[in-house]
């Protein structure tokens, strides 16, 4: 005779309920420990008086906050990290699409010029950086010394003769090693769009600006929209181009919010209010991808 075999007991709606999540659980524990855990110690560090040798002495509610928005500096730096981010955010972006316009075309040494475009992307910012910091150098530059055996100058030119002017090139710098990222990204987007749309619209006579705009533009949309949110995150926290350049000197004219809560926490042990500063600028961005999120969800209903 056969012996029947045991049926197995079905599985309670609770079980069904928890086994989902219990394949997430490792990741949810790892978000817990490096993100979660982390943003709300600085959330508590802001709110809490700090001694410079970084014990809590106790709660100071909002004080760090007020000494940090009182500050003359402060407006000065949130100008600066506006203006940084944006410049290098729109620039980069706009000349990143460009460039892969043209890469997306077929010509002779296709693969070699998205080998040298991708350079940049690949090379650590400090080193970037330092390259910039040599280049504009008054004495030994290495603009000065091309300029100067092409005979377009005779004398060598002070290149940072202002803060502003500093700043500008920490700019240009931030946009050098940004549109990679943007390039490759939008191109991405290029490529998956069907050539069979440029064939009709050939065929009804569209320009090529006309293309651009009623085919690739709308197409590519989507791409440029998450390489645009992410490089604002990134370029908001950037700090090696910065520091490496100027360290956000003189007098703060060319700091960011990251540079200053830098000096903030390691140079004037105010850890509470480098504490405040990062807490700041987290709710800028938490702002900012709201605002993304939001836009999705919307069209996405639609």
């Amino acid at each position: 005779m056969k012996k029947n075999s045991p049926k197995k007991a079905p599985k309670n709606s609770l079980a069904r309920t928890i086994e989902p999540y219990i394949w997430i659980a490792p990741s949810v524990i790892l978000m817990a420990i490096f993100i979660v855990i982390p943003i709300g110690y600085v959330f508590y560090m802001s709110v809490s008086e700090i001694s410079k040798a970084g014990l809590v002495k106790g709660f100071a509610g909002l004080e760090n906050f007020s000494k940090v928005l009182g500050s003359s500096k402060f407006s000065l730096v949130l100008k600066n990290t506006v203006v940084w981010t944006i410049m290098v955010v729109v620039l980069s972006t706009v000349l990143g699409f460009i460039l892969a316009l043209l890469l997306n075309n077929k010509f002779k040494g296709r693969k070699i010029a998205r080998a040298i475009v991708v350079f940049p992307w690949a090379t650590t910012l400090v080193i970037q950086a330092s390259a910039w910091k040599f280049i504009i150098d008054t004495d030994y530059g290495a603009l000065n010394t091309l300029l100067k055996s092409l005979g377009i100058i005779g004398a060598n030119v002070n290149w940072t003769p202002t803060p502003e002017a500093f700043f500008a090139w920490e700019i240009a710098c931030g946009i050098f090693v940004t549109i990679p990222f943007v390039c490759f990204t939008a191109l991405s987007g290029l490529q998956s769009i069907d050539s069979s749309y440029y064939e009709a619209a050939t065929v009804d006579g569209a320009t090529y600006f006309q293309q651009l705009f009623n085919i690739t533009l709308p197409l590519v949309k989507p791409s440029l929209t998450v390489a645009t949110v992410l490089n604002i995150i990134y370029v908001f926290n950037s700090f090696p181009i910065v520091w490496t350049i100027t360290k956000g000197d003189p007098a703060s004219r060319t700091d960011t919010l990251v540079t200053y809560l830098y000096k903030l926490a390691f140079y004037n042990g105010k850890q509470g209010e480098a504490a405040a500063v990062s807490v700041i600028g987290f709710l800028i961005l938490l702002v900012c991808a709201s605002v993304y999120m939001v836009s999705t969800l919307k069209k996405g209903d639609e």
